[in-house]
């Protein structure tokens, strides 16, 4: 039992570490995904105030 608890640290902070590393790449997609989705409504508004 004591001689594995090198390779019990490393998995469990392994996996910790991915695991934070997943979240902000998702995150940062989210804010990507939002700020196209704000670029393209002002575009659009942009657009209709053309057209008038």
């Amino acid at each position: 039992m004591w001689d594995n608890l090198g390779w019990l640290e490393v998995v469990f902070f392994g996996t910790v570490a991915l695991g934070f590393g997943f979240y902000q790449l998702w995150s940062v997609n989210r804010e990507i995904a939002k700020d196209k989705e704000k670029a393209a409504a002002k575009d659009a508004a942009k657009a209709g105030e053309q057209a008038d």
